[in-house]
């Protein structure tokens, strides 16, 4: 099992009990008045079997309070998911954080900013380097690349999910686009292992035909759920933080009733993907303020009130096309903020350019910032040995503690040293070539290529994978999307 990072102090709130309270009312009222489209006669028979007010025609459920009520106190406040290898299983929930990786559409050239097309190879090298890295605990789906080279777009999600178990023993999430959950759940159970179900909103209020039937054949394979939901403010969501805030909410309940309807006591975690937009130029406005608040805000409820995991995904992304300051001023205070607020697991490594990129340079930079932020919420211990008043006696006037027992035997873990941050004085910098972070990290991602070798599939268990692809692309090629 992943032991992650424990958080040892209360996760920061920033509304009040009243506000939390406010916002917990208005979403099931918007849950209850309004409702929530389903795509599927089968879960709108279900929720009507439920006490769900639902309307055929237009597909929309309307959902009591009671039922909202009842979905959150069956899913469990924690829950496990199995890895290919049962060391990297991860447990979530409590005041334990993990890391997710991040994703993006094409590959970057971390020096010029030029994206392309990621290669089959680059596709492969990119998840050694992410298992090999000791922050990043699990994948999401269609990472670390929306797109690869020779790939048919249907088939990107079930060979994305054949080559994270070829090359990573890490938990994985699963996909609904183009129904690849038909073969990403065979994939998962060939390699005797769990994904992270995946179902995800279609804005506004709205769950697809292929949303609501992942999530039967998600629950029915045994598999914990991951609800994806989220659009930018001004858009997809009201502008306001609060009025975002119940929106996404909403989101988020349909999605946990329906997964609690399908089985009681299924393992839930929540994403929170809500981000700003530029209103000058309609882009999305990574890193920003209020996509802070909103996380902080929606870690409180979720973590506090409901007791539910939650993942935050919005220090994934920068809209700086370059690995410079931008980019780490736009995704650390996110990052910092999710953490301190009760997040289970942020999205952070690798993403780069909006979701247009993605560098496996950039997650072993990310690693480090990782692994500070993780040091940071396990704060320190306060005891006679810690404080070592006999310590500071003995000193004195004028002495020294850089001989004693007690700076031998903490200083390692009192702080944290990074591994490619340039940490060195001015005169070994010059002396040992002026080295960056970037080229110090090209360097770690060379050793990892040459050195790190996660466990290989069986023969057999990489076999069926072959079957499981080839029978995805008979079935696209007969659905003519091939």
């Amino acid at each position: 099992m992943q032991k992650g990072y424990k958080r040892r102090f209360e996760a920061m709130k920033i509304l009040a009990e009243s506000q939390v309270e406010e916002i917990h009312s208005a979403t099931l009222q918007l849950l209850q008045d309004t409702g929530f489209v389903f795509e599927s006669k089968r879960v709108l028979k279900l929720l009507e079997d439920r006490g769900c007010a639902v309307n055929q025609e237009t597909m929309v459920a309307k959902i009591p309070p009671g039922l909202v009520e009842w979905a959150i106190e069956q899913a469990p406040s924690s829950f496990m998911v199995r890895a290919r290898d049962p060391e990297k299983s991860v447990m979530f929930g409590g005041n334990t954080m993990y890391f997710f990786n991040s994703a993006g559409a094409r590959h970057t050239d971390i020096d010029t900013g030029t994206t392309s097309v990621a290669t089959r190879e680059q596709n492969d090298r990119a998840v050694l380097v992410s298992d090999a890295l000791e922050s990043v605990n699990a994948f999401p789906s269609y990472t670390p690349y929306f797109e690869i080279e020779g790939v048919a777009p249907v088939m990107t999600c079930p060979v994305s999910c054949a080559q994270r178990m070829r090359f990573s023993t890490k938990p994985s999430r699963g996909a609904t686009e183009a129904e690849s959950y038909l073969w990403e759940i065979q994939i998962a159970q060939a390699c005797d292992c769990q994904l992270l179900g995946l179902i995800s909103i279609h804005p506004p209020l709205k769950l697809s035909p292929e949303g609501c039937d992942a999530a039967f054949r998600y629950i029915e394979a045994g598999f914990p759920m991951y609800l994806a939901a989220g659009s930018p403010m001004g858009a997809g969501h009201p502008v306001t933080l609060a009025g975002a805030t119940v929106y996404h909410n909403a989101e988020n309940l349909a999605m946990l009733v329906l997964v609690q309807c399908i089985k009681a006591g299924t393992g839930v975690i929540v994403d929170n993907f809500v981000s700003g937009l530029d209103m000058r130029s309609g882009d999305l406005n990574f890193g920003s303020a209020g996509c802070a608040l909103h996380h902080m805000a929606f870690n409180q409820i979720w973590h506090h009130l409901y007791g539910i995991p939650i993942n935050n995904v919005g220090s994934a992304f920068s809209n700086s096309k370059m690995v410079d300051y931008q980019l780490g001023a736009e995704k650390l205070p996110l990052a910092m903020c999710s953490a301190l607020s009760g997040a289970s697991m942020i999205t952070l490594h690798g993403g780069v350019t909006a979701e247009l990129a993605y560098s496996p340079i950039l997650a072993i930079i990310d690693d480090d910032i990782a692994k500070s932020i993780g040091r940071i919420i396990e704060g320190f211990e306060v005891n006679d040995e810690t404080i070592g008043l006999d310590v500071i006696k003995e000193v004195g006037f004028g002495g020294s503690f850089l001989v004693s027992a007690q700076t031998r035997k903490f200083w390692r873990t009192e702080d944290f040293m990074p591994a490619v941050f340039d940490k060195t004085s001015y005169q070994e910098w010059t002396n040992t070539g002026k080295k960056t972070v970037v080229e110090k990290a090209k360097a770690r991602y060379e050793e990892i290529l040459a050195t790190h070798k996660p466990a290989p599939l069986p023969p057999a268990q990489d076999g069926e994978i072959e079957r499981i692809l080839r029978e995805a692309e008979g079935y696209y090629r007969k659905k003519g999307l091939m």
